[in-house]
């Protein structure tokens, strides 16, 4: 692996060639030549990606089958009102927000095993007991729990895979991850709707059982995710000692020079405070997490005032959720293999644009269900999560400006779980409106994002922002950009904020 100065890279100063000593290879020692990359990576696919995939479906699951309960008169049973409802989606948004860049940082300072199965438990625990709840202030209480538990999964799985994953690998784990969400919206209909038929055993209600089954079934995932899960690529023990170092070597080879390991220091959060980046990704997740939320919770809702029962509700939305599935995993696939996320990006915004402006304007059942489809395609792909991860160095910065945009992103959720109201029925301009907005500033922000990273991949092409190294004779170095002992003190320093770092676009 050679590193170079951003000019360099381009061919323009044959004087600014720097080439990496030996001593900055991660473990010169070790012989990695043997290693078959096609096999070795099929093989961390396995063990990696599937296990996540169920947790992000049980985290969907359990984060939105109130949705389905409610059809089957959970609301009438505890005595509440539509507002009280509305209160009760709206709790679970703050601590769900607000705990995702801590534990973020601490998935990186414990390790994903533990942290991560931990969290599961106790919200599995939450879930089960929404089935044995009586009155709003308990529902109020558990919603609580359960968003501080289920917080730092969906951040903490995204950032654990771009521990492992090239920046042009990224995006298709995390959309055959994400795709789970998708596979849990349409599983979640099917299984309300079985579920149901267990109404009065036990003496309670069918949404109490929904609300139970589930629980469990997360509780004993959550057990067995302490056995199951690796950890990160240093350390991981279903790899040999040569298979890790190859693994720490090609992230390093790829910009992730932080894979090797890096300890925490508060300075990396105060650099994803400081980053620009940092604020745009937040108002690209806002763009789509708070459309996220109001689809996942009200898509049932919304069938069943078009004119479907409760049940045919809950079946209709199934292959909404199936179609989101294959647009997931397609464009993730699609993203890696182009390498251009902004403008799929754009055309992803641009598609649930047009979704909710029908839905705003049609009076028609069967042309709003197809609007549906189209804010689905919109809402559920993923490359938003690849593109903002690939363009961010350093674990630990990494991990506290995904906890950031992405819990900006749900703390959203606490609006549009309230835009859906029933005074609005059956067509829900106003919340359609309010969604259309979220995606307006997605839309805007991904373009500012693009923007501004092809405007500073230019300026580290034509050498604005080439650091001073100590040995090195570089002609547009600059003293404000830095003064480093050698190249590898300026990469850890700097992150992407390196000269030699380029942005995806």
């Amino acid at each position: 692996m050679s590193l170079e100065t951003a000019s360099q890279k381009g061919g323009k100063d044959p004087e600014k060639v720097i080439v990496q000593d030996v001593e900055d290879v991660y473990r010169p020692d070790v012989d990695t030549s043997g290693i078959d990359e096609r096999k070795l990576m099929r093989r961390i696919d396995w063990h990696v990606v599937p296990w996540l995939a169920v947790l992000y479906l049980l985290n969907f699951l359990d984060r939105g089958n109130i949705g389905n309960a409610k059809l089957y008169h959970m609301t009438d049973d505890l005595h509440i009102t539509d507002k009280q409802y509305l209160i009760a989606l709206t709790v679970f948004f703050f601590p769900y927000s607000l705990f995702e860049p801590p534990s973020n940082l601490a998935l990186k300072k414990l390790r994903p095993s533990l942290w991560l199965s931990f969290i599961m438990l106790v919200w599995g625990i939450a879930m089960t007991l929404h089935g044995v709840v009586t009155n709003y202030a308990g529902l109020i209480g558990l919603r609580f729990l359960l968003g501080l538990a289920e917080a730092g999964l969906y951040p903490g799985i995204v950032f654990y895979l771009s521990c492992w994953y090239k920046r042009n690998e990224l995006g298709t784990r995390v959309g055959v991850f994400f795709s789970s969400a998708t596979i849990a919206g349409a599983f979640s209909g099917l299984l309300a709707a079985a579920i149901e038929n267990m109404d009065g055993v036990g003496g309670k209600p069918g949404w109490a059982w929904i609300f139970i089954l589930e629980g469990l079934a997360t509780v004993i995932c959550a057990i067995a995710s302490f056995f199951i899960l690796s950890d990160f690529p240093d350390t991981a023990k279903f790899l040999n000692d040569t298979e890790r170092v190859w693994v720490v070597r090609r992230l390093q080879a790829d910009m992730k020079f932080s894979a090797g390991g890096e300890k925490f220091k508060m300075k990396y959060v105060w650099q994803s405070l400081a980053d620009w980046k940092t604020w745009l990704a937040m108002g690209i997740y806002m763009g789509f997490d708070g459309p996220l939320f109001a689809f996942s919770l009200f898509t049932p809702t919304i069938i069943n005032q078009l004119g479907f029962q409760a049940t045919a509700a809950n079946l209709l939305s199934v292959p909404v959720y199936a179609w989101a599935c294959i647009m997931t995993v397609v464009i993730g696939f699609l993203g890696d293999r182009v390498k251009t996320r902004a403008w799929i990006n754009l055309g992803l915004f641009g598609s649930g644009l047009i979704g909710y402006i029908i839905l705003i304007c049609s009076t028609n059942p069967s042309l709003s269900y197809f609007a549906v489809y189209l804010a689905a395609s919109s809402i559920y792909p993923t490359i938003r999560i690849a593109w903002v991860s690939s363009n961010v160095e350093g674990s630990y910065k990494r991990s506290a400006v995904l906890g950031m945009a992405i819990g900006w992103g749900n703390l959203n959720g606490a609006v549009t779980s309230n835009v859906y109201r029933a005074v609005d029925k059956p067509w829900y301009r106003l919340g359609h409106g309010i969604v259309l907005a979220y995606i307006a500033i997605g839309w805007i922000c991904s373009l500012s994002f693009y923007i501004h990273l092809r405007r500073e991949n230019a300026a580290k092409e034509r050498g604005d922002r080439d650091e001073v190294i100590d040995g090195v004779e570089n002609k547009r170095a600059r003293e404000e950009n830095g003064h480093f002992e050698s190249v590898e003190a300026a990469r850890t320093e700097k992150g992407d904020h390196w000269s030699g770092f380029r942005y995806s676009l």
